[in-house]
């Protein structure tokens, strides 16, 4: 496992890094052409540049749509992601239960999902009028935002190695089982650190523009976005997809031949996380390729598309927000001890009875009486 993730981590580096090194160096050279809006995955949480356009495009539907319904839904999304992830994070430091590397990989993404939520308030009021907040705090909030973007993805992949070392390689990995919870805090540090590297061009580039709103590649050419752009989809969305899709067939694979029925319900589990990552994270990357495919031809000059490509990327991208929402409940209120020590946690702040505890955990030990190795190695 160690090999496999080692080789992952560093290629994706090498590749990425070369990629920003090339994008950069290639910004001085291009020259500045006529634009399309711009469709990144996290310049679309502030204004577009409207005014980018040979002629200029209505574009007031989009704006009354944006201020009503980005605001409502980034304050659900932070609502329901503040309190599921804070419960996980909670939960797992209360009980000192870093007891494996799904433990370890859970309690960073939980982390990871809660600082993008908490970035969400921050967009919710931009939409509403003009970025207040100055230069710095644009800045910063950008950054944030990336870092825990990026996190969050490279952490799911992780997770999903981890189970395909569990469950398909089961022998390998209970014969390094002593060294894997030092590895996954030692790999979690790494994921961090490429997260804040993978954001280097939100650092660099993200400024306020003439219209007082918080941007990404403000003024800078359309081919150095393109490039960044480019290399952000293959990091945050293709390799995660690609190693997943390997992972979790393979986990599949290995199930189908076991002869135990409970293999019916992580095959379920496993439909319902492959299902939630292409449902929240495909559509939204369509739309970046769309934009991007548009913005490497020249520019889109039909208002009505134009239109439909910018309303679309506002209900898809909130879509993928709603992944931090989600993750709590696909990979840590699933497992039964995590809920059992979620209970304990309630009833300890007074939010829970006693006697409704009991209830509780009576009915989850009789649930979890035939539970296997298959399905607590899915289910922390």
């Amino acid at each position: 496992m160690k090999v496999f993730t080692g080789k992952l981590i560093t290629g994706t580096t090498f590749f990425m890094w070369t990629f920003y090194v090339k994008a950069c160096m290639s910004s001085d050279n291009v020259t500045m052409t006529t634009e399309i809006p711009n469709y990144d995955f996290s310049s679309d949480t502030t204004d577009m540049d409207y005014d980018s356009f040979e002629q200029m495009c209505e574009k007031k539907s989009n704006r009354k749509f944006r201020s009503w319904f980005l605001p409502s839904i980034y304050s659900l999304i932070c609502f329901v992601g503040l309190v599921g992830n804070l419960l996980v994070m909670l939960t797992y430091i209360y009980f000192r239960r870093l007891k494996t590397m799904t433990d370890v990989y859970l309690l960073n993404l939980a982390a990871a999902d809660l600082l993008l939520v908490l970035t969400l308030p921050f967009w919710a009021a931009s939409f509403l009028d003009k970025w207040i907040l100055g230069q710095f705090l644009c800045k910063a909030i950008y950054s944030i935002y990336k870092i825990s973007f990026f996190s969050g993805i490279l952490l799911l992949t992780c997770i999903s190695v981890d189970r395909y070392f569990a469950i398909s390689r089961a022998v390998s990995a209970h014969r390094h089982r002593s060294r894997a919870v030092y590895f996954s805090k030692v790999s979690s540090v790494v994921l961090w650190a490429l997260a804040l590297l993978f954001s280097v061009p939100e650092m660099t580039y993200t400024q306020l523009n003439e219209n007082q709103t918080c941007t990404p590649f403000n003024g800078n050419s359309s081919q150095l976005r393109i490039n960044i752009q480019v290399g952000q989809m293959i990091v945050g969305f293709a390799l995660p997809a690609i190693v997943m899709g390997f992972c979790y067939c393979s986990i599949i694979q290995t199930l189908m031949q076991a002869r135990n029925f409970e293999k019916n319900k992580a095959i379920k589990v496993i439909f319902a996380v492959v299902a939630v990552f292409l449902l929240f994270q495909l559509p939204y990357n369509i739309l970046l390729l769309i934009g991007t495919i548009i913005r490497a031809s020249g520019g889109n000059k039909d208002c009505t598309f134009d239109n439909k490509v910018l309303f679309a990327t506002d209900i898809t991208q909130s879509l993928a927000f709603m992944r931090c929402c989600l993750n709590p409940f696909l990979y840590a209120f699933i497992g039964v001890k995590f809920r059992h020590d979620l209970l304990r946690l309630l009833k300890d702040l007074g939010c829970l009875s006693q006697r409704h505890f009991f209830k509780y955990t009576s009915c989850s030990r009789k649930r979890s009486s035939v539970d296997t190795e298959t399905t607590t190695s899915f289910s922390p």
